[in-house]
């Protein structure tokens, strides 16, 4: 995707977004929104707003939380146009960018236009949900393994035995198709991967396709199935379900942060290709 210093952000309608369900997230969000008007970062103090009532009008949001806030910010922000920034106080933080100790950094990166943003591509649904990691489809209630058969462009692929099937961007491809056993895939890369949930046979592997490319998964069974956006928006349907490539893109505000690229963040967060210690 198209990444862009975007010198020209507009800060001075920054929203400060918040999850209410973290310890310490609201009380985090007014220290931010202090720290950037002191420091000059904005010429108006940012509001602070509850992640479920973020306003429309904002240029740019700080999401304060885990990924799970940064995706929902992401998906909103998607559909306006506007760039977001994740401080972690969640468990992992692969997306979110900073932790509230670097609160002092993370300014001075802003004030000194030491950042990129970054385009990252989106998937939606014929049933209205969007999602920037991934869309899982799977049976609602039962256990029992499904039958989920595969077609691109209208053209029949092939057939899963399967808990389910994870379609994923490339920055989702570290997330949940990272644990069900799909590739790692490079964000700027224009793709999507298919992954199936614990197939039950031994020759159902994962599939990488071009971006353009509309996906549809049909169901055999008479039954209400489900399609979840990000592990957040869960939306029902029945017989078959499309999902194609996003109009908007999510806009990430990621710092320029030296020796911070993609493969060095896979080490540190998810110790890839690190060598087990020797005794």
């Amino acid at each position: 995707m198209n990444n862009s210093l975007n010198k020209n952000l507009d800060l001075n309608n920054t929203g400060i977004v918040y999850n209410s369900e973290i310890e310490g997230a609201k009380d985090f969000a007014k220290k931010v929104s202090s720290a950037f008007f002191k420091e000059k970062v904005t010429k108006v103090r940012p509001e602070t707003f509850d992640m479920e009532n973020m306003p429309d009008n904002l240029s740019f949001v700080v999401s304060i939380g885990g990924d799970g806030t940064l995706l929902k910010c992401a998906r909103r922000c998607s559909i306006l146009d506007v760039p977001v920034f994740g401080f972690n106080m969640g468990r992992l933080g692969y997306l979110s960018q900073a932790l509230p100790s670097e609160l002092n950094y993370v300014i001075q990166k802003i004030k000194d236009k030491d950042f990129r943003i970054e385009e990252r591509l989106m998937l939606k649904s014929d049933v209205n949900n969007i999602a920037l990691n991934d869309m899982v489809i799977k049976k609602e209630f039962s256990a029992r393994t499904s039958v989920l058969n595969l077609f691109i462009n209208d053209k029949a692929v092939c057939s899963y035995m399967a808990d389910g099937i994870i379609i994923s961007t490339p920055t989702g491809s570290t997330a949940y198709a990272l644990s069900a056993g799909g590739p790692v895939v490079s964000p700027d890369i224009d793709c999507f991967l298919i992954v199936p949930i614990c197939p039950h046979t031994l020759n159902a592997r994962p599939v990488v396709v071009n971006s353009n490319e509309k996906l549809t998964v049909k169901i055999c069974e008479d039954t209400e199935y489900q399609i979840t956006a990000d592990g957040q928006d869960i939306r029902m349907f029945k017989k078959e379900v499309n999902v194609e490539k996003f109009e908007n893109c999510a806009k990430l505000l990621l710092l320029n942060k030296e020796k911070q690229d993609f493969y060095r963040v896979l080490r540190q967060k998810l110790h890839w290709g690190v060598a087990p210690n020797r005794c």
